[in-house]
């Protein structure tokens, strides 16, 4: 995995927000034919849905897009701040919570905002659709179509230092 692009996708508790995140970038990953330049995961700032598969409504959101989400809760551990080259977070609150984790200033380094890589949709955050019904899901859906696409498009001209 040395060679491999490292992204961590984290919201609250990893079961609608960071865990579509990514599935589409492992869809736009594949489509782009760099599945072997990428390892993708997600995690939470919490702990509350550790081992549990996406939010049901979200899975079934993202079908009838074409995205397969299948990852298992997590917690974001120390080591991931070692392991991966960019965590992004879904809103201002899992940003502020990943910084005070951070170890180091080369850590906080690492930390980025999803909606920065937006080239479409006007958002600051991506907001959590757990409370909401269909509408905010397809919400979800839409910003981070737009950000994963803008950060793969980021990654390939820019390479943020990691290709």
């Amino acid at each position: 995995m040395k060679d491999k692009k490292k992204l961590l996708f984290v919201c609250l508790g990893n079961i609608c927000r960071s865990p579509a995140a990514e599935g589409i970038m492992k869809h736009l990953v594949e489509e782009a034919g760099l599945e072997n330049d990428f390892f993708i995961d997600s995690a939470g700032t919490s702990g509350w849905h550790e081992g549990e598969l996406p939010d049901s409504r979200m899975r079934s959101h993202a079908k009838k897009r074409g995205y397969d989400l299948n990852s298992l809760s997590r917690p974001v551990r120390s080591q991931d701040f070692d392991n991966f080259d960019m965590i992004l977070a879904m809103d201002d609150t899992n940003y502020t919570n990943l910084m005070r984790q951070a170890p180091s200033p080369e850590a906080e380094s690492k930390i980025y905002r999803m909606t920065d890589f937006c080239k479409k949709k006007e958002a600051d955050h991506v907001p959590d659709p757990y409370y909401s019904g269909a509408d905010g899901f397809e919400i979800v859906l839409d910003i981070l179509e737009d950000a994963c696409s803008g950060l793969l498009e980021e990654i390939k001209t820019k390479n943020r230092g990691i290709l």
